[in-house]
């Protein structure tokens, strides 16, 4: 499956804009056909169109990740069209930075669900198919937020983060003998619209004073090792978490 002369198939949650759409277009630059999930059909739908005017190497999703079922329609959706999905991005996240002591139970469980129930239920659903075929390539979307605690995120967000490290282990080791590899990336602060929007502009000197390489990450090198890890070739790497964060987390 792995190096059938078809392409490969990707599909990236949370693709219509940000890391996600960097990913996407990386992926679909190194030859793979590519799904962009987004709760948002119409971003979607702009997003796909962006990279592929033809619609022809591109598909476009709405999909919650909160949702199981829509996880499994997805999977239906590019099974009628492209026959299966050889790689899953699991990108889409919510990030809030309320004060922890000021985060309600609706808040926590809705951050949880999205990013940690989001990832559980892409990597169950997608992850059967996966081990039905024999091959494929799982890559979470962690964070420092999830390994240090997190700075300018909430408590929400940081746990639920940490959880994907956990969950990156249990489905690597539970998919392993099917030929599916799955680790997960966690990046530090990266010049990208979340962390603009997290960070005031009178904040980012401190910001990056606190980086040892003294500067913000790039979202296409994020994409590229992603790119990476999705190749046929990392079948010997799975259940590990690639840190990509400017020196300030160090293991």
């Amino acid at each position: 499956m792995g190096n059938s002369t078809e392409p490969q198939v990707a599909l990236v949650t949370g693709a219509a804009q940000g890391l996600g759409f960097a990913i996407a277009a990386r992926l679909h630059g190194a030859g793979y056909r590519v799904v962009l999930s987004d709760r948002s059909l119409a971003a979607a739908q702009g997003a796909a169109r962006d990279l592929d005017a033809s619609g022809a190497t591109v598909m476009p999703l709405a999909l919650d990740v909160a949702r199981k079922a829509d996880f499994e329609a997805a999977l239906a959706a590019v099974q009628a069209r492209w026959g299966s999905i050889q790689v899953l991005v699991n990108n889409a996240a919510l990030t809030r930075a309320t004060p922890v002591m000021a985060i309600s139970a609706q808040e926590f469980a809705e951050v949880v669900n999205v990013n940690l129930g989001g990832t559980f239920a892409g990597s169950q659903v997608l992850g059967a198919h996966m081990a039905q075929q024999g091959y494929g390539r799982i890559i979470n979307m962690a964070s420092l937020a999830g390994q240090n605690g997190g700075t300018s995120t909430g408590a929400h967000y940081a746990a639920s983060k940490g959880g994907i490290i956990t969950l990156t282990k249990i489905f690597a080791r539970e998919l392993a003998a099917q030929g599916v590899t799955v680790n997960a990336i966690a990046p530090g602060p990266i010049d990208s619209p979340m962390v603009k929007a997290l960070v005031p502009e009178e904040r980012l000197p401190g910001l990056l004073a606190a980086i040892p390489v003294g500067r913000l990450g790039e979202a296409d090198f994020i994409a590229d090792m992603v790119v990476q890890l999705a190749r046929p070739e990392a079948y010997f790497t799975t259940g590990t978490t690639l840190d990509i964060n400017g020196g300030i987390y160090l293991r």
